[in-house]
């Protein structure tokens, strides 16, 4: 059966501890996984521009022995010139996996619907999994020898705050939420991380006090205030999120 990404919630504590681990391996000897996708292709679908995103899934795909072919918004005009469905089933003809960037979330639920090869969601305007399984790795290989760690996230309550509220939960790691009233995470991600996180012994705390969120905390993480697709926003967004800067007052 085929597994995609859509959600670090499709991925168990086991799972996400065994990523972790491979990934230890990696970097420590690249050399030795060089060829393990060898005539494998991924499928970048692009309809938001990225720096990172893109960069990573090319050369993280170059380096393990395998190929990635870069679809942005005028090859496809995904759901547009073709519809979801048969671009989906067009790319599991050619590829092993597809990496869609996306603005709605239903359209990352839809090609996994529709595909015969794995799909990862890159990102979407609810979740952005991969980022968040990287930056708790990051944290968990960084500060390992903590017991129990508290993240503190400061900003928007957007797609990164869900995905990281996700991960967060699932490997038992305290996270406090200050946001501007209105910009809360989303209600359900929340309601499903307070559920994983009390079968963790876990705490997920909410404010509007950045101030109160970053005591005591080991991480201290925060986000643009404007994503893309939201540039109309930036002028308010810049008066509301004013507060919620990490600066040298906040550390």
């Amino acid at each position: 059966m085929k597994k995609d990404f859509i959600s670090i919630k499709d991925l168990t504590l086991q799972e996400i501890e065994d990523i972790f681990a491979l990934t230890d391996k990696v970097k420590r000897n690249k050399a030795e996984f060089s060829s393990v996708l060898s005539a494998k292709t991924l499928a970048l679908i692009f309809q938001k521009p990225s720096n990172r995103t893109r960069v990573s899934f090319e050369v993280g795909m170059f380096q393990l022995g395998g190929y990635s072919i870069y679809l942005g918004p005028d090859e496809i005009n995904l759901g547009v010139r073709e519809s979801i469905k048969d671009v989906a089933k067009t790319l599991s003809r050619y590829i092993d996996g597809i990496v869609l960037r996306t603005f709605e979330h239903k359209n990352v639920l839809e090609l996994a619907k529709y595909s015969d090869k794995p799909v990862i969601n890159g990102l979407s305007d609810l979740l952005h999994p991969c980022q968040a399984l990287s930056d708790v790795y990051t944290i968990v290989e960084k500060l390992k020898d903590k017991k129990r760690l508290t993240l503190a996230f400061i900003g928007d309550g957007n797609n990164v705050c869900n995905s990281l509220l996700h991960a967060c939960a699932i490997v038992g790691i305290n996270m406090n939420v200050a946001t501007p009233k209105g910009y809360e995470p989303d209600k359900l991600v929340l309601k499903e991380s307070w559920a994983l996180a009390k079968s963790k012994n876990a705490s997920i705390k909410l404010s509007t006090n950045p101030f109160e969120a970053v005591r005591e905390a080991d991480i201290i993480y925060t986000d643009v205030w404007a994503s893309m697709g939201q540039e109309k926003e930036a002028k308010i967004r810049k008066k509301i999120f004013k507060e919620f800067q990490v600066n040298k007052d906040l550390i």
